[in-house]
Parts: structure tokens; C-alpha cells; sequence
């Protein structure tokens, strides 16, 4: 769950596995895509047998699963496929391992997962599920296993699993956005264009995804750009109900877009709604190093409607304090003035990129019709940073 999106409390339907026939020299990718027709009876099944095991793994998750039983298929499918490509599954489960630590999962878990994973398996893939099949699993879940349990552990001696923060000030800036302010009880040192997950007590185990729209301060404070999305149960919250002095926990920063004040280069970046946050961080750390000074930066902030432009007055406040910022403010709705029209990806076809880090925030299609644009029009793809959740990250490698 990345970041700098407009964060939303629904999730897509179960991502569809590559094909058996891709799939022939790994056992575990064949037995996975049976369950591709049954995902959501075999992930029912899965947690059943797990609450069966150890009913008090069951306060680990939210009362409603069926974002929970999304995810657990993704993380299963990514496993399955990287047994192909091993360097590049360490990382993602190295990751998952720390952020299981907000749920209180123990070393002691893995186990009574393995054992109703097996079981799910056995009963929903019966016509790939030979003893290969099994092996394979088995060896699968072990190894990843140990990979998440070892960063768990190594992330525990460095910092805790979760952060008490204290709402210190709420700025509703229109109807369906807030900008938060947060005092964290303990200090939470995070790289500017991360995120952060959230959960709200009115909802407890339900977490959302965050990104922290200012670098890191000395009073420690946090601010988060939030809009309230249709359906959403965290995202409304926050925005409507939340008041100075609401306790809120949050997870550990991750996100791998951050700002790079190594570079000399010039930088552009396309945010869309609340993708603005991360933006916001990575400009103002940009700004405050010594050797950035004279970095030019071009933010374009394109919004469905004018008044969707919600922190236009602290992005003049921050063009004043840095001559070589500029703010491109556009609407996609209908023509207004003083603001150009146009969506980001039809921004950045007009954008100058040449020799400029790129970054780009916002919903995941968004990102991922910009980066199409910018490749095709000749931008190096090692100079475009973004973050996207699993599923979107995986189209975005095929353009």
C-alpha cells in the first residue's frame, strides 16, 4: 500500500494468475492458479481453518474480511510467482514481514498459517495437488517465512510496532478533505514521500494508508492530506469525525518514492487530488538542503474541479520562500480561470522533463497513464519515481 494515492477503502476483485501454461516448471504457480476460480470460497475457507486453529488470531483482523482475504491472495500470488524470481520476492516480503508487526503477529503465527494455508490448498487446487505441489508449497512458505520473521526481528530492535499520535489540529478544506496534524508520542523518524498506516479507534485492526505531507521537523509533527472516499470507513472518519485531541496509531513509515537531495538535477513533479502529500514532503526537503539551492522544481497539482485545489495558498507561501518553485495548478472538469485545464497525464505530455527527476502522485491509474506518457515521449525511467500497491505496480512494468 503505497503511497501518495488518494487513499480508498475498497479494494479490486482478485487479480487473475498467469496461466498454468506459463507456469509448467513451478509447481506452486500451477497449483495457485486453480484457486483463481474459487478465490474467494478457497481465502473464506483459509480463515476459517486459521480462526479454527487459534481462535485468538482472530483479533488480529477487522470485522469485515473481504478486503483482508483480497490482500492475503495477492500476497499468496506474488509468492507463487517468485519462485521464479527470487531477489525480487526478498524485498516485498521483507517488507510485509515489518508492517505484520502492527497486527501483533508472532514468529509462533507462521506455523498455524502454514497449517491452514496446506489445508486450503488441499481442498481448492485437488487437481494440480500431487506431492510436488506440496513440496514446493511447503518450501515456499518456509523460506518466506523466514524472511518476514527476520525483518520482523531486526526492525523490533530499532523501533516499535505501532505509534500512539495525538491529533493536535484538523483543517477541513472543503467537503471531502481534511489536513491533519499529528504529535506521535514517540519520535518517528521517516524519509520524506513516505507513508505511514492509520487506524482510528472507531474502526479498530482496520488500517488505510497515509502519505506524510511535510519533511521531517524537530517538533516532530506529522500532517496528512486526507479526502473522504465513497464507501470509506477510515477515510471518512478522519476527515468528519476526527477532532484536536483524538488519539489515532500508526504504522511504520514505508514507501520507496523519497526525495533524492543527492542529485543536481532540475525536478518535475505531477501530483493528482491528495497525491499532493508526498510531493509537498519531497519539495520542502529539497528546499531546506544547502546543495539543492537553485534545484528548479515544477509541481503541477491537477484536480477534478477549482475547488478541489484545496493547499494553493501554502503552495504560494512555498513558491515565495523559493524563487526557483513553481506551482502549475490545473482542473480536468471544465475550464477556470488562473489554473490550466487538463488531466495529469495530458499535463505531462506538455511537460519539459529533460534532465529532471521525476516524481508522480495520485490515484494508481493516474500514475501509471503518466509514466506511459513520459516513456513514450522519451523520458529515462530511472529518473520517474512513484509508489503503487501490488497490482498496479504490475501493470505499470509492462508499459
Amino acid at each position: 500500500m503505497p503511497a501518495g494515492r488518494e487513499p480508498a477503502d475498497q479494494t479490486e476483485g482478485f487479480p487473475v494468475p498467469s496461466s498454468p501454461g506459463d507456469a509448467v516448471r513451478n509447481p506452486a504457480q500451477v497449483s495457485f492458479w486453480l484457486l483463481e476460480p474459487t478465490a474467494d470460497a478457497a481465502m473464506t475457507y483459509f480463515y476459517a481453518q486459521l480462526f479454527a486453529i487459534d481462535s485468538e488470531i482472530g483479533a488480529m483482523f477487522p470485522a469485515a474480511m473481504d478486503v483482508q482475504r483480497k490482500r492475503f491472495f495477492r500476497a499468496l500470488a506474488r509468492i507463487a510467482a517468485g519462485q521464479d524470481e527470487p531477489d525480487t520476492l526478498t524485498g516485498y516480503l521483507a517488507a510485509l514481514g515489518r508492517a505484520h508487526r502492527k497486527f501483533g503477529v508472532r514468529e509462533r503465527h507462521y506455523e498455524i498459517f502454514r497449517r491452514a494455508l496446506l489445508a486450503t490448498l488441499h481442498r481448492f487446487a485437488v487437481p494440480g495437488w500431487n506431492e510436488a505441489a506440496q513440496q514446493a508449497w511447503e518450501t515456499a512458505f518456509d523460506h518466506a517465512a523466514a524472511i518476514m520473521t527476520e525483518a520482523a526481528r531486526r526492525d523490533a530492535e530499532e523501533s516499535p510496532a505501532w505509534w500512539i499520535a495525538t491529533v493536535t489540529q484538523t483543517e477541513l478544506r472543503g467537503h471531502d478533505i481534511a489536513v491533519l496534524t499529528l504529535q506521535p508520542e514517540q519520535p518517528l523518524s521517516y524519509l520524506p514521500g513516505q507513508h505511514v498506516s492509520v487506524q482510528t479507534p472507531r474502526w479498530p485492526r482496520l488500517w488505510r494508508t497515509y502519505s506524510i505531507a511535510n519533511s521531517p521537523h524537530p517538533d516532530g509533527l506529522l500532517r496528512l492530506h486526507v479526502r473522504a472516499v465513497r464507501g470509506g470507513l477510515v477515510s471518512s472518519v478522519l476527515v468528519h469525525q476526527v477532532r484536536a485531541g483524538d488519539p489515532l496509531v500508526l504504522g511504520a513509515p514505508a514507501g520507496t518514492m523519497t526525495a533524492d537531495t543527492r542529485s543536481s538535477r532540475d525536478v518535475l513533479c505531477l501530483a493528482g487530488g491528495t497525491g499532493l502529500a508526498p510531493l509537498k514532503a519531497i519539495i520542502e526537503e529539497i528546499m531546506s538542503v544547502p546543495s539543492s539551492r537553485h534545484r528548479e522544481i515544477v509541481l503541477y497539482h491537477g484536480a477534478q474541479r477549482h475547488e478541489d485545489l484545496y493547499d494553493l495558498a501554502e503552495l504560494r507561501e512555498m513558491e515565495l520562500a523559493y524563487p526557483w518553485l513553481q506551482v502549475i495548478p490545473a482542473v480536468a472538469d471544465e475550464p477556470a480561470r488562473d489554473v490550466m485545464y487538463g488531466t495529469v497525464p495530458e499535463l505531462a505530455a506538455k511537460a519539459n522533463f529533460a534532465e529532471r527527476d521525476i516524481y508522480i502522485s495520485g490515484p494508481d491509474d493516474m500514475i501509471v497513464k503518466t509514466a506511459r506518457v513520459l516513456k513514450e515521449r522519451g523520458a529515462q525511467d530511472h529518473l520517474i519515481h512513484y509508489d503503487l500497491n501490488p497490482e498496479a505496480a504490475e501493470v505499470a512494468q509492462a508499459v
